[in-house]
């Protein structure tokens, strides 16, 4: 019975013996082995072997890149105004035995690094400048952080500003002037484009005028060859028939009700070719027969009629 109870906790013991000694490690993560105090290795990524009860492991390093984000710091500019900055820091730890026994805590010594450098870079620096030169003053925050905590086995990767807030009265100020520049802008956009337009609407009325000058010349034109031709088609008509007087005279007494119309027609010149081509149509209404006709006194007769009331 004895002997069962001794090997019972014999099994124990080395069952706390060999959990003791073998230590696995994630991946990107590190840590540091101390030997009775003092450090002796740093374990890698994997299946790793200690001494049990001399061996002590420390607690393990994050290896990945890391974001600290940083409250909101007071900064005096070079025109004495004092403005709020907030900044985010990427960095990796890339020595873990450096990053364990040369700093008590990075993390806050990167911190006040960080602060204690951008007061010495905004303070050699305008409001305006530090408004408008984030990327300068990030390469210089990283550059002075990456040197300073190269020797506590960190490398700081990035360093950028999240916000800038400037006093309640230098925001007041640039609001009103970026709504001036705004209305200055909109100012000059809305006379361009009144500009624009009349120079639009005058370029379309010059057109227009253009196009109907070329319209009515075109329409003259068409109106005068459509005249010219049906003088030329009436005309020939007129040869090709070869008409007597009487037609003429029976034509002429169709035109007289039109030329009646005209509020100063009191009298008409009647041709003596006219008078004959009558008098043989009525000649002829009558039945009597064609003979010569009567000399008439000159070569025309005019007769006169009353004028229309």
């Amino acid at each position: 019975m004895d002997a069962l109870i001794a090997g019972i906790l014999i099994a124990i013991v080395a069952i706390i013996v060999v959990m003791r000694s073998v230590r696995i490690v994630p991946q990107a993560r590190a840590g540091n082995v101390e030997r009775l105090g003092r450090y002796v290795k740093t374990l890698e990524p994997g299946l790793n072997i200690v001494i049990p009860f001399i061996d002590r492991v420390r607690p393990l390093i994050d290896l990945r890149e890391q974001v600290v984000s940083f409250q909101p710091q007071p900064v005096i500019t070079e025109d004495n105004l004092v403005v709020h900055i907030d900044t985010v820091l990427y960095f990796q730890v890339t020595d873990p035995r450096a990053a364990a026994y040369e700093i008590a805590n990075y993390i806050q010594a990167i911190e006040q690094l960080t602060v204690t450098t951008l007061r010495n870079v905004i303070g050699g620096i305008a409001l305006e400048s530090t408004l408008t030169s984030r990327e300068h003053i990030n390469t210089t925050l990283r550059g002075v952080l990456d040197e300073a905590s190269g020797k506590w086995g960190i490398r700081v990767n990035r360093v950028e500003l999240k916000a800038i807030d400037p006093p309640p009265s230098i925001k007041d100020s640039m609001e009103k002037q970026m709504r001036a520049d705004r209305e200055k802008r909109a100012a000059i956009l809305t006379a361009e484009g009144v500009r624009q337009a009349k120079i639009l609407t005058a370029e379309g009325e010059k057109q227009g005028a253009i196009l109907t000058a070329e319209g009515d010349r075109q329409a003259a034109i068409l109106r005068s060859e459509g005249q010219a031709k049906a003088i030329d088609t009436v005309f020939e008509a007129i040869h090709r028939n070869d008409p007597d007087p009487k037609l003429l005279a029976y034509q002429y007494l169709q035109m007289l009700p039109e030329l009646a119309k005209g509020p100063g027609n009191t009298f008409w010149v009647i041709p003596s070719e006219v008078t004959s081509a009558l008098s043989s149509v009525s000649k002829a209404f009558a039945g009597e027969p064609e003979g010569e006709q009567p000399a008439l006194d000159g070569n025309e007769r005019r007769r006169e009629l009353p004028a229309e009331d």
